[in-house]
Parts: C-alpha cells; sequence; structure tokens
C-alpha cells in the first residue's frame, strides 16, 4: 500500500496499555525523563474502561430539488443516523481537493462492441478532467476474463493508453478478438467479478477518497462470484460504485443491478444511450466527485460483531437529497 496524504479518517485502535507503553517508551527514550509510574489499583478504578472504536467515514453528494448541486453547508446542516439511532458527527469537511483513487472499468464484452469507441473517448476526456496531481487512477476492462490494463498511477498518458488497449473479447466477434477464447467453462461476461476483484485486491488497500466509474450494461453471465457478495466487498473497502449504464437496445440490460450497486455504496447510476449522453454522464460524475462532504462518527453501538449496520443522512432542510453509502459492516474480533 502506498502512503499518502491521508485523511483525518484514520482509526482509533489504541487501547489502555498501548498507551502505556507508549509513553514508557518515550520517557526512557528521552535524557533525563521522569518513568511513568503504574497507577494504583484505587487509580485503575476511577479511570475510564478504553475501547476500540473505528471513526465511520461518509462521503456525501447533496443536491436540491432541481438535481443542483449545493455548497456552503455545514457541520450542523447534518443529522446521521446509524440502525435508526442518531449518531454525534465526529468530523466534517468540505475540501473539494482531498486526493482520490480511482477505479475505471469497462466492459468489453459483444454486447458493448458498438459503444466501445465512444466510451474509451469519453473516458479518456473524464480522467483528464478529474484527476489532479495527487490522485491515483488505475483500468480494468472485463470480459471474459478481468484484465489490469493499469495499475494505479497518475500518469495520465499511460492511463490513456490502458484505455486504448481496451478491447471487444467475445465469441460473437472473431474477427477483433485478442487472445485465445476458452474452449470450456462458462462464456459470458465477468461483471461481478471485476467489481470484487477491483474492491479487494486493488482499493481495500487504499486510503481516503475511493471509487468506481464503470462503464457497462451491468448484465452477468460468466461470474464466479454472486452479485451480492461484490456488494459487499465494494462496501467494507468503503468504495463507491458509480455505473454508467452503456448498452445497446439489441441486447439489453440490468438496470436492476446497476441501481443496487450504485445506491448502497452512495454512488449514481446514469443509463446512457448515445454519444452524446455519454459524455454528460461523465461530466455529473466528475461534478459530484470535487463536490462531496466528508462526514464521520464514532458509533453509539461498540460491538464488534462483524454485523451490515444502515446508516441514513439527512440534513436539516428538507427540500435536499443527500447521496450517500446506506450502511457498512462493523469491524469483528
Amino acid at each position: 500500500m502506498r502512503l499518502r496524504a491521508l485523511l483525518p479518517t484514520l482509526f482509533l485502535t489504541v487501547l489502555a496499555a498501548g498507551l502505556l507503553r507508549v509513553s514508557l517508551s518515550t520517557a526512557e527514550a528521552r535524557p533525563g525523563a521522569t518513568q511513568a509510574k503504574a497507577p494504583t489499583a484505587a487509580q485503575e478504578a476511577q479511570q475510564p474502561l478504553r475501547v476500540q472504536v473505528e471513526l465511520v467515514n461518509l462521503f456525501a453528494t447533496v443536491r436540491d430539488g432541481h438535481k443542483r448541486l449545493i455548497a456552503g453547508l455545514t457541520k450542523d446542516d447534518f443529522r446521521i443516523f446509524e440502525d435508526g439511532i442518531e449518531q454525534k458527527v465526529a468530523f466534517f469537511s468540505h475540501e473539494t481537493s482531498q486526493p482520490i483513487t480511482l477505479g475505471l472499468l469497462i466492459d468489453t464484452s459483444g454486447s458493448e462492441m458498438r459503444m466501445l469507441p465512444a466510451e474509451q473517448e469519453a473516458a479518456s476526456r473524464f480522467l483528464a478532467q478529474v484527476l489532479r496531481k495527487s490522485d491515483l487512477a488505475m483500468v480494468m476492462s472485463f470480459d471474459l476474463d478481468v484484465d489490469l490494463l493499469s495499475d494505479f498511477t497518475a500518469d495520465r498518458a499511460q492511463l490513456d493508453r490502458a484505455i486504448q488497449r481496451a478491447r471487444i473479447n467475445a465469441p460473437s466477434t472473431p474477427s477483433i478478438v485478442r487472445g485465445p477464447l476458452p474452449t470450456r467453462g462458462p462464456k459470458g461476461t465477468n461483471f461481478y467479478d471485476a467489481v470484487y476483484l477491483a474492491c479487494r485486491e486493488k482499493l481495500a488497500s487504499e486510503a481516503g477518497r475511493k471509487a468506481l466509474v464503470i462503464l457497462t450494461d451491468a448484465v452477468d453471465n460468466g461470474s464466479k462470484v454472486k452479485f451480492e457478495e461484490a456488494l459487499e466487498v465494494a462496501q467494507r473497502s468503503d468504495t463507491v460504485a458509480h455505473l454508467l449504464l452503456v448498452y445497446d437496445p439489441a441486447y439489453g440490460a440490468n438496470e436492476f443491478v446497476a441501481k443496487k450497486l450504485a445506491e448502497e455504496t452512495g454512488g449514481r447510476m446514469i443509463a446512457v444511450r448515445s454519444e452524446k449522453k455519454l459524455q454528460e454522464a461523465f461530466d455529473q460524475i466528475s461534478e459530484e466527485l470535487r463536490s462531496q462532504y466528508t462526514l464521520g462518527y464514532y458509533p453509539s453501538n461498540l460491538a464488534r460483531d462483524g454485523r451490515f449496520r444502515k446508516v441514513k443522512i439527512e440534513t436539516t432542510r428538507g427540500d435536499l437529497h443527500v447521496l450517500a453509502r446506506r450502511g457498512y459492516y462493523a469491524p469483528k474480533n
């Protein structure tokens, strides 16, 4: 994992014994420093019990009834609920320059053959528009397999070359196939596998804001993992998934899956049926990635049971709509 400028979203995972060890080692290292004395039994009884509590981070986009982005809100304008119980906002920021770690996933199955050139052009413009010096991005394609075309980098030229290397790979288009096709086993679009691998193997170890932008018809007929598994690993890695539902009417699309993956992780699903709409969709995603509020809270539920907890963010203004992930998995001992 690369070290980057971390947001104030680090976990508070230091136990009382750990604090004591740090205090003692610091005192020993300083000449003439006074050694810390172990507390007496009476003193220990008076000290509050320290527990492991992790900060839950939420990235929220706020729009009004006309779908216009709302800036200028403060900490007091938000309310957070976990499983219906209101939580105290411990951290708040609206810094548009916070680093982003971005994954671009391109569906290269046969159903995307007509739209792929437009997708590549729009994707390159999108990265040029959204990426800043402190940001990193990777590019993956998926069809019969999941291929990493470029690992995380800030090099725009490398990312552009990776996007242009994406090729349709499906039995129905043998003339433009790159690489051998499997002769046995399932043939199809490994959409769920791509989301699972991108989040678990790449984004899970990254810090700060993380997002996937996926160009696909959301139809899967070859993955080894189920949709629920892909969704869970996206939630566990704190990744926001934006779905650009690009599809040919002759093939159709799975709008239900695309919408659920986006909404559960705090992203947006935009249906795209033309090249013009494709660029407009990328513009919307770019705008949202640079207009997010960051909120954090320490959950009042201290149980480390590994269960999924529902989260809801509201504003004190009833005319505003908040887009944020709908829950997280609690840590487990």
